[in-house]
């Protein structure tokens, strides 16, 4: 028995650690050489120089919806912003309140009477950004909607670079594009930290997915333009997902429209500023990942050969869920062997114990600058190199986080593909205040 169990073990569990523990290492350079091929191969991007300023008589109309709960502290210089600052003409802003409970009605009707082109509706029981979206699309006037969160701002010329691409020859079949996230909140360590996460991961993971499968995971939910028929045809967004930008991402897919990302497009975007703030934010994001991948895997298994990239991405987010999985039981099964080899007074342990934290921490911190300076390249955001000293602590944190929102997110992402978890509502987070002044200098330095 002893011999078979050892056989086992050097048969299955030692590969399978070893494939593991290099699993972010193997992803991050995937990601880089297909961030690389999207560079300088893919035929379908835009570039800066390809973007074509229609005159503002030939404008399609362009509804900017802001699904809102308890937004007070942001959503007014929001909307300031997009009715004083934007390139564009022929738009209106719908803002979706609901069920705010602090000062955003009489906020938003105060600007109702400043600004013609404000529209606001209210509902009255918090069901949810898929709800409130879903209620807005009935009344929006624009072909094409761009969800733009309350505390997110896109560029000047972001509403005529989108149109470019759904206008384009090309374009005709495409259901949503999607931007390129930039903070704009970065003075305290936890801020700076996402700045180099949207940096270095999200904008290449996304080049690469598109110029190399063709297909994308999720769009982004703070800032993504929508062909309003695309929204209809999949019966609008999943109000029984706990992230709506994923779910509404396969579905239009599925149908048969394309999603692009557009990474000369750039919106910018407050991110949690503390450690409990980010846990529920992540905790969302990996149930909600977890439950794309409940929804898809089986519509993907039953024809793999039709939807390779799609395989692709499944495999992908397997892994990513049973690497979580994997590093959890690994930091768990470290830190009891440190502890016991105190106590016993194994010195012998001990010393090989802190060799292996030390190792791991130089990787966490090789494959954090790696990514970073890539993406940056791939940017051309030179000026963000001084980020590159957060690097290490981002994979510090993330990957902790990353592996215990997963791990407690798995019983209740099964319960919400079963029905048991009923539509979603919204808790707004607490939030730290960006003056118009803050905002603009953040993105001026970024163009400098």
């Amino acid at each position: 028995m002893s011999a078979f169990l050892a056989w086992g073990y050097e048969l299955w569990w030692r590969p399978a650690a070893v494939v593991l523990s290099l699993y972010p290492i193997l992803g991050a350079v995937a990601w880089t050489v297909g961030g690389l091929f999207y560079r300088f191969f893919y035929v379908g991007k835009f570039r800066q120089q390809d973007f074509v300023r229609m005159a503002p008589q030939d404008e399609p109309f362009v509804t900017i919806m802001i699904p809102a709960h308890n937004e007070e502290v942001m959503i007014e210089e929001t909307i300031d912003y997009l009715m004083n600052d934007l390139d564009y003409h022929n738009y209106e802003v719908l803002v979706c309140d609901d069920g705010s409970k602090d000062t955003t009605p009489d906020i938003l009707e105060r600007l109702s009477l400043r600004y013609p082109r404000l529209r606001v509706l209210r509902i009255e029981a918090n069901q949810g950004k898929a709800h409130a979206f879903n209620i807005g699309v009935a009344f929006a006037r624009g072909e094409y909607i761009l969800s733009n969160d309350a505390d997110t701002v896109p560029e000047r010329d972001a509403l005529w670079k989108y149109l470019n691409y759904f206008l384009s020859p090309a374009g005709q079949n495409i259901g949503a594009v999607t931007a390129n996230m930039d903070v704009q909140n970065r003075s305290l360590l936890v801020e700076k930290s996402q700045t180099v996460e949207f940096s270095s991961i999200v904008g290449i993971i996304k080049r690469s997915q598109i110029g190399v499968l063709g297909s994308m995971y999720a769009y982004s939910g703070a800032n993504t333009m929508y062909r309003r028929d695309a929204l209809y045809d999949v019966g609008l967004f999943r109000q029984d997902r706990a992230t709506e930008d994923i779910s509404i991402c396969w579905d239009q897919q599925y149908a048969g429209w394309k999603a692009d990302f557009a990474p000369d497009i750039m919106f910018y975007m407050n991110v949690p500023n503390t450690l409990t703030m980010l846990y529920h934010q992540r905790r969302r994001w990996a149930k909600g990942g977890t439950e794309s991948w409940l929804t898809n895997v089986g519509r993907v298994v039953r024809h793999p050969l039709r939807n390779v990239p799609k395989v692709v991405l499944l495999l992908d987010q397997t892994g990513s869920i049973v690497w979580s999985l994997y590093y959890l039981l690994f930091s768990l099964w470290l830190a009891a062997r440190l502890v016991l080899s105190i106590v016993t007074g194994n010195t012998e342990d001990l010393f090989h114990t802190v060799d292996i934290v030390l190792v791991f921490s130089a990787v966490i911190s090789l494959v954090g600058w790696w990514q970073l300076v890539a993406a940056l390249a791939l940017d051309n955001h030179g000026a963000k190199l001084r980020y590159l000293l957060f690097a290490p602590a981002y994979m510090v944190w993330y990957w902790q986080m990353n592996a215990i929102t997963v791990a407690t997110t798995l019983v209740p992402a099964v319960r919400g593909v079963l029905g048991y978890s009923g539509k979603g509502t919204w808790v707004s987070p607490v939030r730290t205040r960006m003056t118009a002044e803050t905002t603009a200098e953040e993105r001026e330095d970024e163009l400098v």
